[in-house]
């Protein structure tokens, strides 16, 4: 299938007394149209650098980003963000909050209209009954999902999640990952998640892209997840191949980890024996 999201050669170098590190170096992936891919790794390898530049938020040092044939060089609507943290506004309600966004991208509609879109995106995570409330009256999962609505509000041609379940509690994070294939699997919407947790990945995904360590951090492997959509949890967790997958990407973990550990480690050198007369 042709790349609908295409991230090629992307390399992200900050200054350092050396010269210059390159975080993420040479990363490059296709995603299709309607397709789900979640970026994993260990901390520090450079995940979130790669989806901030996706987002438009850190410009690349080389390489680009093309969404729908079109270079990425800004932020833009295109592309709805959910963060780990939802980062609400804490004197305006739910709807005041998905509202911020909805009359930028929508600004040739009427109020009313926006209201509705509003209300509209809000429903659709479960929070219809919720508009008028604040953040401080809002449980951390309901705060999360007031996060997703607003990013789709704009209708974006591709949503990008940054550990979105992250600090959230087991069942809540299950309750609202359930929630997020509902709502991407309505519309075929494209994807890209950074997340470190495999089975979250395993369960959302249709490839998993295992990131090497940083710095010069690129593409380890990618896996491809072969579980049908709609998806249900207790058959994504009884299909025969999921914990051949889990165990494969746990494994790799493993390798980049004691690879991190090896050069961590201070060379040492034995020091000459000395022998006493």
């Amino acid at each position: 299938m042709p790349a609908y999201l295409e991230l090629f050669k992307l390399t992200k170098a900050y200054p350092s007394g050396a010269g210059s590190v390159a975080v993420v170096k040479s990363f490059s992936l296709d995603i299709a149209r309607g397709e789900f891919v979640c970026l994993i790794g260990h901390s520090g390898c450079g995940k979130s650098t790669v989806l901030s530049m996706v987002a438009g938020l850190t410009p690349p040092t080389h390489g680009g980003v093309v969404l729908d044939d079109r270079e990425v060089d800004r932020p833009g609507a295109d592309r709805g963000v959910v963060f780990q943290a939802p980062c609400l506004l804490p004197w305006l309600t739910a709807l005041e909050n998905v509202l911020l966004g909805v009359r930028k991208v929508h600004a040739g509609k009427s109020a009313a209209e926006q209201r509705r879109i509003g209300e509209r995106a809000l429903a659709l995570v479960g929070l219809g009954d919720a508009l008028s409330k604040r953040p401080r009256e809002l449980s951390q999962g309901m705060q999360q999902r007031v996060g997703i609505a607003r990013a789709l509000a704009l209708a974006p041609k591709v949503l990008l999640l940054d550990e979105p379940f992250g600090m959230l509690d087991a069942l809540t994070r299950m309750e609202l990952q359930d929630i997020l294939l509902e709502l991407l699997d309505r519309d075929r919407k494209t994807a890209l998640m950074v997340t470190h947790d495999v089975d979250e990945a395993l369960f959302l995904a249709d490839r998993i892209v295992m990131m090497t360590n940083g710095p010069d951090a690129g593409v380890r492997a990618v896996v491809p997840v072969p579980f049908e959509r709609p998806r249900i949890r207790a058959d994504v967790l009884e299909h025969p191949r999921y914990y051949e997958l889990r165990e494969q990407l746990l494994t790799l973990l493993e390798e980049e980890e004691h690879k991190r550990a090896l050069e961590r480690a201070p060379a040492r050198m034995e020091a000459p024996q000395t022998v006493s007369p």
